[in-house]
């Protein structure tokens, strides 16, 4: 009896165990490889992990940041830690999944977060380091759909997030509070006219703009509504060209006057008010990274925001680590079949 007794409780604890396993089985398989750190090294940014956080549908963001990791890694001695959309049953990297970047406890030895990320809809064991971070008031970089990062439905524990927020303090979420601006709508012809970068006259002698001669990009310019919150500083002009060429002529009248801006600064105030800085960009696409001016741009921001930008070297080094062929931005368009581990370079390491 005691026996049959014994079996049936071991049958009852599996039916209720072992769903539960089997839910938690892809993460265990893939928990070693969802994320890749670039160890660093030397140079101005030895000693500065920065954690740069992929995952949007559209503009491929998954080829973009790893190819700027590499960039202050190599370069520039940075240690760099880049996170993906990752899907829990395969391992494979995958935009479209909405709720699942693994590794963003990572923030928590963060120097700088720079995100690309685009409507997403986190479980709340995710968003509490994004929003621990955030409060801590560190430094941020948010690059083209950052200014909609979050999507969270109302009633959620992290809806302040959400581009469309209503929350009183919180108002166009993450976006308009921390970096500036949130979703509007697109200015330039989407898919037909492509983007010049034009440094702001009174802005020429800006660190972040060093040398940063030719801004181009095929993504189109977006809507950024005047003004931008205090103390925020527009460092760029986004001058819409008739065509997807860098040698297209701008386009005359509207939209060109007056210019929107493109790439600007502000700082944030972290819960216990301490003061980050942060440079927002709506440009940054993974085919904005083909232009040396626009890798320039992003990596002289890395400097600035860290508060070293005394360090940047003259004429920043950023050519390109490795083969890098980005993807055309569009809907349904990323890499499939791609894991984390297929961003690793010599010295790399992926983190558990």
């Amino acid at each position: 009896m005691r026996s049959v007794k014994t079996l049936n409780i071991a049958q009852n604890l599996i039916r209720r165990v072992l769903p539960i396993m089997l839910t938690l089985i892809p993460n265990v398989l893939w928990g070693a490889e969802q994320w890749v750190t670039y160890k660093g090294g030397e140079g101005p940014g030895k000693g500065k992990h920065i954690v740069l956080i992929s995952g949007d549908e559209e503009y491929r963001s998954e080829e973009a940041l790893p190819q700027l990791a590499k960039i202050l890694t190599k370069h520039h001695g940075f240690k760099c830690t880049v996170l993906f959309a990752v899907d829990p049953k395969t391992g494979e990297i995958n935009p479209e999944i909405r709720d699942n970047i693994p590794g963003l406890q990572v923030l928590e030895t963060a120097d700088l977060m720079i995100i690309a990320t685009r409507f997403r809809d986190l479980p709340d064991e995710q968003m509490k380091y994004v929003d621990a971070y955030v409060a801590s008031g560190k430094p941020i970089i948010g690059m083209r759909t950052a200014t909609h990062a979050f999507s969270i439905p109302k009633g959620k524990t992290y809806a302040r997030y959400s581009y469309n927020s209503k929350e009183e303090g919180w108002i166009d979420g993450f976006g308009r509070r921390v970096l500036g601006e949130t979703w509007v709508s697109h200015h330039g012809q989407h898919g037909k006219q492509s983007t010049r970068g034009v440094v702001a006259k009174d802005m020429k002698d800006h660190p972040i703009v060093r040398d940063c001669a030719d801004i181009w990009g095929p993504t189109d310019v977006y809507t950024v509504r005047s003004p931008l919150p205090d103390d925020s500083k527009v460092l760029i002009l986004g001058q819409v060209l008739e065509g997807m060429k860098s040698t297209d002529k701008p386009v005359s009248g509207t939209p060109n006057e007056p210019m929107m801006p493109v790439a600007w600064i502000k700082t944030h105030r972290g819960e216990k008010g301490r003061t980050g800085r942060v440079f927002t960009t709506t440009m940054g696409a993974a085919t904005d990274l083909e232009s040396e001016g626009m890798r320039r741009l992003l990596v002289n921001a890395a400097y600035w925001c860290l508060g070293i930008e005394a360090k940047i070297p003259p004429k920043v080094q950023v050519d390109l680590v490795g083969h890098f062929k980005p993807t055309t931005f569009g809907f349904g368009g990323h890499k499939k079949g791609v894991k984390p581990s297929d961003h690793r370079m010599d010295g790399s390491e992926l983190t558990p």
